[in-house]
């Protein structure tokens, strides 16, 4: 069954009702023979599995025995810099970060926000009213998303272009990268960059501490430990990179459901009470994470009559888990009034995401300043002609241009 592919990302959902009626845990086999993915699609088999973390894990090295770990080759310094976060670790690992990093990345200190937030979306309204059109993803979505993220970290407004660049290399499907020498070869210098950026700003905040996230990571600390130098590096790659490539496309995904839905946005408009459960609703029926990071089967799993093999790559489908009918009525529906089961797209358990405060401030700003700024604002080609992102982790629009009267 295909599940990749430009027809395949314009709409995905009936290619999901399928999986969840016919293979509910589907195999697909790698080119070799050598590795298996397991594709998870129903509501309850995926909230169960994201709560846990013992059967399904992030580490892969937490899937061997001790015997075939010495027989791995070590990872590349720079790969192991970049990937020791929270996304993939598990148990006490995980909740050692959890509680360092939570202490900085306060609901309070997202709170405060909110006014720089609003301010940063006008001021980018204010310079496209006047054009009467823009694409929302390069023009709005993505620059916002940027600069709210730098304002939590404390990078300088002058550097921002330069995170917009290493995310889009950062953010790439791995096995497309594997697969191209030059490809690997960009990773490693744009790795080396980000490193070697990142190394400036910390002495910086080392010798003159700031009112950043930056500082607080620094400085976090809980019975005497600290955040590693690798884990520092990580933390940052994992806010800056997975954080706001997220925030992009729920931001452009709400604003291209609202155009396509009038009655919800014309009470939107009329009720702003009516943002917050919308954006919850918005998560469910079309939310910027297709499918959770990857997990791996600790042990022997059997699940609907299939047997889940140690080390076995786990995907947890999103999208499909939210267009079950076992969990949601009329899910094909978008009902901003929903009640019931909850969507899945912060996570569930241990692995809960932190950054879920910020990317629903981020989206309630942003809506709230399109409806304020863009009362005539429309589709700008048919919704037929979009063409969506091809990675598989993240659903979104490439482009979503908007029109209206300037």
């Amino acid at each position: 069954m295909l599940l990749s592919g430009a027809a395949f990302k314009a709409n995905p959902y009936p290619t999901y009702a399928r999986l969840r009626a016919e293979s509910p845990v589907y195999c697909r086999v790698s080119r070799d023979g050598a590795a298996r993915m397991w594709f998870v699609t129903r509501y309850e088999d995926v909230a169960a599995a994201l709560r846990d973390d013992r059967r399904f894990v992030k580490d892969v090295d937490a899937t061997l025995t001790p015997a075939e770990r010495l027989a791995r080759p070590p990872a590349p310094a720079l790969y192991r810099l970049l990937t020791h976060h929270m996304l993939n670790t598990d148990g006490d690992a995980h909740a050692r970060l959890r509680s360092l990093v939570n202490k900085a990345f306060s609901a309070r200190q997202v709170e405060l926000m909110e006014p720089r937030l609003r301010t940063i979306a006008h001021d980018l309204l204010d310079r496209l009213v006047p054009r009467g059109e823009m694409d929302y993803v390069d023009d709005f979505a993505l620059p916002f998303s940027i600069a709210v993220i730098a304002e939590l970290l404390g990078i300088p407004g002058r550097d921002r272009h330069r995170f917009r660049a290493w995310s889009h290399i950062l953010v790439a499907p791995s096995a497309d990268v594997a697969r191209n020498e030059r490809k690997t070869a960009r990773l490693a210098q744009v790795m080396q960059d980000f490193v070697d950026y990142l190394q400036g700003i910390f002495a910086a905040r080392r010798h003159t501490p700031q009112p950043d996230l930056i500082t607080s990571l620094l400085q976090a600390e809980e019975a005497g430990d600290r955040l590693s130098t690798e884990e520092l590096f990580s933390m940052i790659l994992l806010l800056t990179v997975v954080g706001h490539e997220t925030s992009v496309f729920l931001l452009a995904n709400q604003t291209l459901i609202l155009l396509t839905h009038p009655v919800a946005l014309a009470a939107a408009r009329s009720d702003r009470s009516l943002l917050a459960p919308l954006i919850e609703e918005v998560i469910r029926y079309d939310g910027p994470v297709e499918r959770a990071t990857m997990r791996f089967a600790a042990e022997e799993v059997a699940l609907h009559g299939i047997t889940l093999h140690r080390g076995d790559a786990v995907s947890l489908v999103l999208a499909s888990a939210h267009r079950d009918d076992h969990a949601f009525a009329q899910p094909d529906h978008f009902d901003p009034l929903r009640t019931g089961a909850r969507h899945l797209g912060f996570g569930l358990g241990p692995h809960y995401c932190l950054g879920a405060p910020l990317a629903r401030l981020e989206a309630r700003v942003a809506l709230d300043a399109l409806l304020d700024r863009l009362p005539t604002v429309q589709l700008a080609i048919p919704y037929s002609d979009l063409r969506w992102q091809t990675n598989p982790i993240v659903r979104g629009p490439k482009r979503l241009p908007l029109r209206w009267k300037a």
